[in-house]
């Protein structure tokens, strides 16, 4: 069994990582629903947070379904982060995570997300404090290190530890690979053989097949794995790759009908959480074109979805899409 503080797990879970823009409510449950065991939300800036900015508050929302669920913050500011942590508090998360490993330039320009990688004192400080600010669980997200010159996670983890986090994923690149070339696991395997740890190190990146997912496991010996692009439009892989745990066989394969059927409900999952129909078409966008991946001649009706604003127009594209390729 995996522990995140008091929270129980099956013996190696499986984390829907935290993406902007993706991993909002409806999706969440989604993935919930398909075997995900904890599900993290979109990171959010602890400065909009304390500014009382809508998309940033509306980032707050949990579904009971979801549970065990984290949420994400992010931010360099140790008076904001715990104020942060003190608004977070009141939407009754199960985990607070922190993201120290966002690689994107706007975010580390301000020495938040992978930023904070160039002053491991200063992430460690920031971690202790907000331990020491909430009864919640604290947990990491981070990476390998800054660049491959500065690869000190091992140390940074056991760090970590100490000041009370209460588990850590690693995604397998540093900051200065973004998400190029192929993510390296070996550096997260050595902090898990790190006699002194004993909070559950969880991977990420490029766990893409259930093959990938069994190598984390079992070649690695981690403690669970962190799936993000692999899920988007496919939140179905949870499933997927519990069925590869239990039978060494793939599932078969996701049929139109049902890619139709899901692609709809979270389509109106969207719309009923955003509370307006042209928000909910327009930024599921990426989501509802993802289901149908990998489908040959598919490029005419895909443009048709991602130019149609109604909701009826885009089920008139999903019935067109039963007809063709059902």
């Amino acid at each position: 069994m995996i522990k995140i503080g008091d929270i129980e797990l099956n013996d190696f879970p499986l984390l829907l990582a935290p993406m902007e823009d993706v991993s909002d409510p409806p999706f969440r449950a989604l993935c919930k629903e398909q075997g995900a065991d904890v599900v993290y939300t979109e990171f959010i800036s602890s400065e909009g947070l304390i500014r009382d900015a809508a998309k940033s508050k509306k980032k707050l929302d949990i579904y009971e379904k979801e549970r065990p669920v984290g949420i994400q913050i992010f931010g360099a500011n140790l008076e904001s982060m715990l104020r942060t942590v003190e608004i977070v508090e009141q939407s009754k998360p199960d985990i607070i995570d922190i993201n120290f490993g966002c690689p994107v330039k706007k975010v580390v320009s301000k020495g938040a997300g992978a930023g904070i990688l160039k002053d491991i004192d200063l992430m460690v400080s920031l971690t202790e404090a907000m331990v020491k600010h909430t009864n919640l669980p604290i947990t990491v997200k981070t990476r390998l290190g800054w660049d491959e010159s500065s690869i000190k996670i091992v140390e940074v983890a056991e760090r970590l530890q100490d000041v009370g986090c209460k588990a850590i994923s690693i995604h397998g690149r540093t900051r200065a690979q973004m998400y190029k070339g192929n993510a390296t696991w070996a550096p997260i395997a050595d902090v898990k053989n790190n006699s002194r740890m004993h909070i559950p190190v969880f991977g990420n990146g490029d766990v893409n097949t259930p093959e990938r997912a069994v190598e984390m496991r079992d070649k690695y010996g981690l403690d669970g794995a962190m799936i993000g692009r692999a899920s988007i439009g496919n939140p179905w892989f949870f499933k997927q790759v519990k069925h590869f745990f239990e039978t060494g066989e793939h599932l078969q394969e996701i049929s139109i009908p049902e890619r139709v059927k899901m692609a709809k409900r979270h389509l109106q999952m969207s719309i009923d959480w955003k509370e307006s129909e042209i928000v909910g078409v327009m930024e599921m966008r990426r989501h509802y074109t993802n289901y149908f991946r990998a489908i040959p001649h598919f490029k005419e009706y895909r443009l048709k979805m991602v130019t149609s604003d109604k909701l009826e127009d885009v089920y008139n594209v999903f019935d067109e899409v039963l007809q063709k390729f059902a």
